[in-house]
């Protein structure tokens, strides 16, 4: 299966394929090709030996694990919030590979999260499994965290003072981590991270930069949303194809510093 079939079938689009075979159009007679001069001799010009040097990125080294488990326990305890602080069964941190290129960012935990402390573990989790492992990027492979690490009552919006109390935490994940490129999921992240009121499809479709360091930001339909109108599942994978586009090309440059 190629690499478009498995975007679709992750998505859920059905895909038309005609079952009759196209016709052959028959071939011209080839005609007779006159005898070649032999060729001069070309010596090899020498290559710099800087040219020589892989076109890969290095090996992405993962930061201090103790410095994780510092940032994780001072989430844990975090009473900032206290509206969130009483309502919570737990805090979730985010989940993934600590020397991940590519961060994903949800709005905040739901009541799947809430129980097992993980985000993306619903039904939407499931979807977004399938995206990322269709384009090239298993959930072990990323890390995904949240704008907020507690759940609204109700599975409301966060709040603008909600989402500035939390702000530091997902900072200093993104200084741990050091991620290539930020995919924002869904209107909430999107319009919570760039501080802008625009509608998400006016979002998509292009590189956005955010923080300090001007890291690379795309931004995506959040899964949830996919469920609830499968038509737009398209529009997603045009989003994970952008994605795929976009870190094909920063591998070739260094690693963008944290801001």
């Amino acid at each position: 299966m190629n690499q478009r079939d498995q975007y679709l079938e992750a998505l859920g689009i059905d895909q038309w394929r005609s079952r009759r075979p196209l016709p052959v159009a028959p071939v011209a007679p080839v005609a007779p090709v006159a005898p070649v001069a032999p060729l001069a001799v070309v010596r090899p010009v020498p290559i710099p030996a800087a040219l020589h040097r892989p076109v890969a990125a290095p090996v992405r080294e993962a930061a201090d694990p103790a410095l994780w488990q510092a940032l994780r326990q001072e989430v844990s305890v975090c009473t900032r919030c206290g509206e969130l602080a009483r309502g919570r069964t737990q805090t979730v941190f985010g989940v993934g590979d600590p020397r991940a290129e590519l961060l994903v960012i949800g709005e905040a935990p739901g009541a799947d999260e809430d129980r097992q402390g993980e985000p993306f573990v619903g039904r939407a989790g499931q979807l977004l499994n399938s995206m990322l492992r269709a384009m090239g990027h298993p959930r072990e492979t990323v890390y995904i965290a949240n704008v907020l690490k507690c759940r609204p009552p109700g599975n409301r919006d966060p709040r603008p003072e909600e989402s500035a109390n939390c702000r530091p935490f997902l900072q200093r994940q993104l200084e741990l981590l050091r991620p290539r490129l930020i995919l924002a999921v869904g209107r909430i992240a999107a319009q919570n991270l760039l501080e802008t009121d625009t509608p998400i499809g006016r979002l998509r479709g292009q590189v956005h930069r955010f923080g300090a360091g001007a890291l690379p930001l795309i931004v995506t339909y959040h899964p949830a949303y996919l469920l609830r109108s499968p038509g737009e599942k398209r529009k997603a994978w045009i989003d994970l194809k952008f994605v795929r586009q976009e870190l094909a090309r920063l591998r070739l440059q260094p690693p963008a510093a944290s801001g």
